[in-house]
């Protein structure tokens, strides 16, 4: 047992009524197949393969890779983490027509605070910021995009997505000044 129950606001609720009420399984399947896009394990896969093309092709992109990989692992781990303070009960677990329109079941019931998926995405939007302009919009919408499968599939509420897509930026940023810091010349040691 978790060590806070969170609630769901009403707006929360009004929007997974109306997820319920609207979508089918066409539509519950796209999301469930494109939330794999923001999972844990497909995302530090990806960092770690990143990482090791810097260690063999890209030595100037090094530091860039060693903190999209840290802010991968971080981000893995903290949801899980937080999962086992704040205990919510998932929107899935809480209606019938949804699953007589195609709503998968997800997770663990009470997990739904906060969405892991939306942290790492959050992470990823931040991160865009180390990116060309062009990309750098084109990554953050597939992270904002990714986030949302979360509330179409009714995995979380729309408050948890909006929670873990901060704290994913958050905990991005707050790595940045120990992994992307400029590194200090070695004093040279001169002989008297």
């Amino acid at each position: 047992m978790a060590l806070v129950t969170v609630k769901p606001t009403r707006i929360d609720t009004a929007i997974a009524n109306e997820i319920a009420h609207h979508t089918n399984s066409g539509l519950e399947h796209a999301a469930q197949t494109l939330t794999w896009g923001a999972d844990e394990h497909v995302l530090i896969a990806l960092a770690a393969a990143g990482w090791l093309y810097t260690r063999l092709r890209q030595p100037q992109q090094r530091r860039v890779a060693d903190h999209i990989l840290m802010v991968s692992l971080a981000t893995a781990v903290l949801p899980h983490v937080l999962k086992s303070v704040f205990d919510q009960t998932r929107p899935d677990r809480l209606t019938v027509t949804g699953h007589w329109r195609g709503v998968p079941f997800s997770g663990r019931s009470r997990d739904a605070f906060p969405s892991g998926h939306a942290v790492h995405m959050g992470a990823l939007a931040s991160a865009a910021d180390l990116l060309p302009p062009a990309r750098r919009q084109a990554v953050r919408f597939v992270a904002v995009a990714l986030s949302l499968t979360r509330i179409v599939v009714l995995a979380h509420w729309a408050s948890d997505v909006v929670a873990g897509f901060t704290l994913g930026v958050a905990v991005e940023r707050l790595f940045r000044p120990f992994t992307l810091a400029k590194q200090r010349p070695k004093a040279s040691r001169t002989r008297p």
